[in-house]
């Protein structure tokens, strides 16, 4: 991977699996960056007509990471902090962000993103980028790779949503974040 000052840059050469991995790695760094240090304000602001917010993508890609490796990959269920019962809609990440305030938001986006690191690499560890994993569509199942792929595609859509939504909270623009840059510790999602 990266350098000390930019741990989420790919390899310049490394095998499949290391780019895979380094890409999805940029994406989350690029979009940690692109939400970070917000307060409630900040992460409820919205551009035009859409309902986006900062805080939404982060509810949102949480829980899209638990439901990957958690669901897709091994078929377990959600679990804490995912309450199905609240969920009344596709929409409920978007729209229930707005209540919640910001440690809670990055809480919950920090601690799914290491659960997925751990699960993504004990899945690797166990069998490899080719193996099937539990989801299937019309009695195939899909292979980790495919998880990973899809989750590179979900993050590089919702990253350039971030681009403009940051934008439009303090001007702060880029591709990538910085070097030298970590994202703030918040915790307290209880």
């Amino acid at each position: 991977m990266g350098d000390l000052d930019t741990p989420w840059e790919p390899p310049l050469a490394g095998t499949e699996v290391e780019h895979l991995v380094g890409a999805l790695e940029r994406l989350r760094a690029t979009f940690r960056w692109k939400a970070d240090g917000l307060d409630a304000d900040g992460l409820r602001t919205r551009v035009g007509a859409s309902a986006l917010t900062l805080g939404g993508l982060l509810k949102h890609l949480a829980l899209v990471e638990d439901h990957i490796f958690a669901t897709k990959l091994r078929g377990e269920p959600l679990g804490e902090p995912w309450n199905p019962a609240e969920w009344d809609d596709a929409d409920w990440p978007f729209t229930s962000a707005a209540q919640d305030q910001p440690e809670r938001l990055y809480g919950l986006w920090d601690d799914a993103v290491e659960r997925s690191r751990a699960r993504l690499a004990a899945a690797l560890a166990e069998g490899g980028i080719d193996q099937p994993v539990h989801v299937s569509s019309g009695g195939r199942h899909a292979s980790l790779r495919r998880l990973v792929c899809d989750l590179i595609e979900e993050y590089g859509r919702h990253t350039g949503h971030a681009d403009l939504l940051r934008e439009a909270v303090d001007g702060r623009t880029g591709e990538d974040p910085p070097p030298g840059w970590r994202p703030a510790v918040i915790r307290g999602i209880g």
